[in-house]
């Protein structure tokens, strides 16, 4: 299926979610008693969401088959030093961790998820981003792209994430590389991330090009252009 067809799925599934509960606010109530019996903060779950413990796996394509002997991960465009690191000087790199919500534009809500990686941070340090780079396109396998300004890159939730709940990630979730961008939908966390480009203007990624919001802010409910 291509992508058109694979956005206009997953919008079929979110329109026949929110039919077969009847209205977005009953929705909303089942969602927020659901987290109160948990004993969880109904505030964490920004609005049209339902928290999931599972990890669903959406993606376009096919996952890609990966060898580390030959993988290799870029910085270009608006640096003073454009890197290319094969996977041990990637892995060389400091490492660090964070956890967050994370959310996907299907509606679904994962609690505390944790990520373990490289911050962009040890990246800029030895690439030197030019006083023009104000924004980042995500290069990943199969070319596929996500946008995002560069401040949410620089977040300190922000991970070029190698693993996730404390293993390697999976081939389904990403493996060997994945963007982690906190305060956005999850698509702007690419899996099988090979490089990042840093840009003087934004530029549309893959899902952004077929219809997705291109601020994916999930308290806004950023999902759609259309």
């Amino acid at each position: 299926m291509n992508a058109r067809g694979r956005l206009a799925t997953l919008t079929d599934v979110t329109e026949l979610t929110e039919s077969s509960l009847g209205s977005v606010p009953m929705f909303r109530g089942k969602a927020e008693q659901k987290l109160l019996e948990r004993g969880l903060d109904p505030a964490r779950l920004p609005p049209g969401q339902y928290l999931t413990e599972k990890w669903p796996v959406l993606h376009a394509g096919d996952v890609p088959q990966t060898d580390l002997a030959t993988w290799d991960f870029t910085v270009f465009g608006e640096v003073e030093e454009p890197l290319r690191l094969g996977w041990d000087e990637f892995t060389a790199l400091p490492r660090t961790e964070s956890m967050q919500d994370i959310h996907c534009v299907t509606r679904w809500s994962r609690f505390d998820a944790q990520f373990a990686g490289v911050h962009w941070r040890e990246l800029a340090k030895l690439a030197r981003p030019k006083p023009s780079a104000r924004f980042v396109v995500a290069h990943a396998e199969q070319g596929f792209t996500s946008n995002v300004p560069l401040e949410y890159l620089e977040d300190d939730d922000a991970l070029l994430a190698t693993h996730a709940d404390g293993e390697p990630l999976t081939p389904e979730h990403g493996w060997p590389l994945r963007l982690v961008i906190p305060r956005k939908y999850f698509w702007k966390s690419a899996k099988w991330l090979r490089g990042i480009e840093l840009r003087a203007t934004d530029e549309p990624g893959f899902w952004e090009r077929y219809g997705y919001h291109n601020d994916a802010d999930y308290w806004k409910e950023d999902r759609y252009s259309f």
